[in-house]
This record gives structure tokens, C-alpha cells and sequence, in this order.
């Protein structure tokens, strides 16, 4: 299985793809890919980090794990192709974009053009398989994208770092809060986003920090 990553994420990862953990979780992927029906495809594992380069991510969006119905996971987290119905979780960030920005409801759950701009949409565990939520936590996913946090943390200035619901939210330990934006609060799932995720202004908030560290705003 070759790891396929972007050039700059690649020299700031080198040594976690030759650590034992890494490579007990290749080896498995490779049986697993081979047994099973397993997402996203093998091409789109690391379309995250390719889709949004290290030196210019200027926003962690987290996820916990990949869509596991057929033709939804693409290696972005909350993210489905163009023409695939939009998922409960994501129609509901599309309406607090409407309700803080007031901007229409895309048409497509397509994210790559957050993900262009500076916004990685990073799941905790990157691979899961067909209908089975959760089946690929606990291999060595986590370890790695734990790396990638503590990574942009140390390495990068005035990131924003996203983490709704109480998953994300353990993440918090990995990130310097001197040095970055850490905005959380509850999942945009249909169970929870009314006890907080609407009206969160999240999208505002980072736009006006993003501008108030010199940096552009996201076209959400």
C-alpha cells in the first residue's frame, strides 16, 4: 500500500510511516482491502492532506470517522462526492452557514472547495468498512492523526482547530491554546445540533480571526 500524501505533509509525517504502529496498521489495511469492502477507495485514504497542503491549512475541521454507506467517504471528513445526497450531520452545518453567513444551501455536499482553500477535513480514524461505523477505530488511525494535531500545533501559528462534539473535543489536549483558536461545542448530528450547534457562529468567528491574523477568509 504506497502513501500517497502531500509533499510538505510528507516531510513533517516521515518518520511516523516507519514507525511499528504504522506499519502493523498497513498490513492490516492491506488484508482488509483485499476481504473486505472497505472507504473511501485506497486512492483517497490521504485526499485530506492532498487536497489541503501543511504550509497552507489554516483550519482542523474534525471528524471521527469516514461515511461507511457506498459512494459517500472521499477521504474528507463530513464531506460526500458531488450527486450524492447530502447526510443529516452536514445538511445541518450547511444551515448554521445559512443562519451565521447567510448564505444559500449548497446543492452538493462536496467540500474539496473548503478543503482548496486552507480547511482540513481531517477524520480521526480515515478508513472504515461497509457498514460497519466505527469497525477500523483503535488500529493505529489515531495515533497518526493525534501526530497530525500535535504536528500543526507546534509547527503552525493561529490555526483555527474545530471540534464539535465530545469526541473531538478530547483532542483538545494535543493543542496549544496560546498560540491557536480552539472553537467547540456540540455535533451537528440531528440528535444534538439542537442543544448548541445552531447559532454557534462558528463560520463568522473564524472568518474574523482568520482576517485578524492577516490571513483570508474562507469562501464557506
Amino acid at each position: 500500500m504506497e502513501i500517497i500524501i502531500e509533499k510538505g505533509w510528507k516531510k513533517e509525517l516521515n518518520q511516523e510511516f516507519y514507525d511499528p504502529y504504522f506499519i502493523n496498521l498497513i498490513d492490516y489495511l492491506k488484508l482488509e482491502y483485499i476481504s473486505q469492502e472497505i472507504y473511501p477507495p485506497l486512492n483517497l485514504v490521504f485526499d485530506a492532506f492532498n487536497k489541503c497542503p501543511f504550509n497552507e491549512t489554516k483550519i482542523v475541521i474534525l471528524g471521527q470517522d469516514p461515511y461507511h454507506e457506498v459512494n459517500q467517504a472521499h477521504g474528507l471528513c463530513f464531506s460526500v462526492p458531488d450527486g450524492v445526497a447530502i447526510p443529516p450531520s452536514l445538511r445541518n452545518i450547511f444551515k448554521e452557514l445559512q443562519n451565521d453567513l447567510g448564505l444559500p444551501m449548497p446543492k452538493s455536499g462536496n467540500l474539496v472547495r473548503w478543503a482548496e482553500q486552507g480547511v482540513l477535513l481531517l477524520n480521526a480514524t480515515l478508513t472504515v468498512r461497509a457498514k460497519e461505523a466505527g469497525s477500523h477505530q483503535n488500529k493505529g488511525w489515531e495515533t497518526f492523526t493525534d501526530k497530525v494535531i500535535e504536528t500543526l500545533s507546534k509547527q503552525q501559528n493561529n490555526l483555527v482547530f474545530v471540534l464539535w462534539g465530545a469526541y473531538a473535543q478530547k483532542k483538545q489536549v494535543l493543542i496549544d491554546a496560546k498560540k491557536h483558536l480552539i472553537l467547540t461545542s456540540v455535533h451537528p448530528s440531528p440528535l444534538s445540533a439542537h442543544r448548541g450547534f445552531f447559532n454557534n457562529h462558528h463560520f463568522s468567528t473564524i472568518n474574523n480571526y482568520l482576517v485578524a491574523h492577516q490571513k483570508s477568509a474562507i469562501e464557506w
